[in-house]
């Protein structure tokens, strides 16, 4: 399927990269570009091979920017709203994707693009990313997730501290409060990530879907509801061929063959 603004390429079978494709505006989310990321979504979605997706920037200055703001400036407050309505439905199907979604952050994640990684269910940076919610220096808050997501991630002391004064930090600083798992030279960013989703794909996918459902609704729920949802997924997953080969392949000591069902 051919974009616009994004590429998506299968450089492996089951194995997505969604590269964000505007390098002259480093790769600035307009609506278009927002629209085109939920159309790539819906594709993996309905693609019962997939087993993860890594999602990048093109270039080598940024993951994503930002919004475009060229296109934010003259906004009315309708259109902002659609903008952001339209934004935070596209990162919450990102989330609620049957397969993790690996973010590669090869340069800024500024705004919409901090929010897009936090989206996102591993974070691998590269030491060049800079990450950072700075909008009240626009005079606007977040709108796509930033004021919720960054809170959940790494504490609201600490989300408080960036999201008002607007701070950036760096790769190193950004794995350290637990905006990003691992950081990585520059060169290897893209071969760690294919390496992490490689992993990945070998793995039950039934399991990995359903610990993804699990962490997703279960993070807002008390333990108790939490732990009596994991209960849940962990007795479906025995309904499942995946199951009884993997449980099968581990007492015959070989190496399981998924299915996906």
């Amino acid at each position: 399927m051919k974009f616009d603004n994004i590429l998506l390429e299968q450089p492996e079978p089951g194995i997505y990269l969604l590269t964000i494709n505007r390098p002259s505006v480093l790769n600035a989310l307009n609506p278009e570009t927002i629209g085109d990321i939920g159309v790539a979504i819906e594709t993996v979605d309905d693609d019962h091979s997939a087993r993860a997706v890594i999602l990048t920037g093109a270039g080598d200055k940024a993951f994503v920017a930002g919004a475009d703001i060229s296109r934010m400036r003259d906004m009315t407050a309708l259109e902002a709203k659609a903008f952001s309505t339209r934004a935070l439905a596209t990162l919450r199907h990102m989330e609620r994707l049957r397969v993790p979604v690996i973010a590669a952050v090869n340069g800024f994640a500024l705004g919409g693009g901090c929010e897009i990684a936090m989206a996102c269910d591993i974070v691998l940076a590269s030491d060049r990313a800079v990450f950072g919610q700075p909008e009240v220096n626009l005079g606007v808050p977040p709108g796509f997730g930033g004021t919720q997501r960054l809170t959940r991630l790494i504490g609201r002391s600490m989300a408080m501290e960036l999201l008002v004064t607007g701070r950036t930090v760096k790769a190193a600083e950004a794995k350290e409060i637990g905006l990003a798992n691992h950081v990585y030279a520059p060169a290897e960013l893209l071969d760690k990530a294919l390496e992490m989703a490689r992993v990945i794909a070998t793995r039950g996918p039934v399991a990995v879907g359903l610990v993804k459902e699990a962490v997703q609704r279960g993070q807002d729920l008390d333990l108790d509801n939490a732990c009596a949802l994991e209960s849940e997924v962990f007795a479906l997953a025995f309904a499942t061929a995946d199951q009884t080969e993997g449980m099968t392949a581990f007492l015959d000591k070989r190496t399981p063959r998924f299915e996906g069902a």
